[in-house]
């Protein structure tokens, strides 16, 4: 699955694109440096229901943004993302979909 897909499928889950939950994790001070993958994982578990994999790639966002490695863009394997920038505002309007 590519980085791309678990965030769209977060979106599937949960009914809340990713940049939704980005904003209600700044809510919750979920957001900062110091923040703990675990605690992401636990709220995402607990209000959402998603597992840890789906969880990880948010909390890759709140640490890192939305640049990602190119080393997987178009490479025509199962993880290829079609892009380095991932879309956090769903997928119906992702203009690479």
């Amino acid at each position: 699955m590519s980085f791309q897909a678990y965030l769209d499928k977060i979106e599937e889950k949960t009914g809340l694109t990713p940049r939704q939950l980005v904003a209600i994790a700044a809510e919750k001070g979920l957001d900062t440096p110091q923040t703990k993958a675990g605690a992401v994982i636990e709220w995402l578990k607990a209000d959402y229901d998603l597992g840890r994999g789906h969880a990880m790639a948010l909390v890759y966002v709140l640490k890192n943004g939305t640049k990602i490695s190119t080393k997987h863009v178009n490479s025509g394997r199962p993880h290829s993302d079609p892009s380095d920038t991932l879309w956090l505002d769903g997928k119906a309007t992702n203009p690479l979909r």
